[in-house]
């Protein structure tokens, strides 16, 4: 199973939409506070349609905090400054798949620490980036494709 992360999450109707993705994939959702929502916000319940009873949500207090819960998971750090596509890796059942705030990414010095981790979706120059469900979408259907989508008809 699949790991996605979202740390600093902003905008409930994109939390909801990956809360949707989550679910349809069999995927596990970790959000990293300090939200920029409550959880019982309707945006995000809406977005997330029907589907909350599908996924598995952890809420985690600091990304220190998920990283000591899960001490051996290999994780890959989804930034426009990664130096390896997101197709370069070959990911692993069990994979935590992390994204940042909409405004900002992940923060520099997580970037740093674990460069070699770092990846990124290609786009042209001009581009800031993609919305953040949607780059969530391409790179979690990538690393299950290339398990030859697990448990998904």
């Amino acid at each position: 199973m699949m790991h996605v992360v979202l740390v600093e999450p902003e905008i409930p109707q994109n939390t909801g939409n990956v809360v949707r993705t989550c679910a349809v994939t069999g995927t596990i959702l970790h959000l990293v506070k300090p939200l920029g929502f409550s959880i019982e916000d309707k945006y995000l319940k809406r977005a997330g349609l029907d589907y909350w009873h599908l996924v598995e949500i952890h809420v985690h207090e600091s990304f220190a905090e998920l990283q000591e819960k899960y001490p051996d998971g290999v994780y890959y750090y989804v930034s426009t400054k990664g130096a390896k596509r997101y197709t370069d890796i070959t990911f692993n059942n069990g994979d935590f798949l992390v994204f940042g705030k909409e405004t900002a990414g992940l923060p520099e010095p997580l970037l740093k620490q674990n460069w070699e981790h770092c990846i990124r979706i290609p786009m042209i120059n001009e581009a800031r980036s993609l919305n953040l469900s949607n780059s969530v979408a391409i790179v979690l259907f990538e690393a299950l494709r290339q398990q030859g989508f697990p448990a998904l008809r």
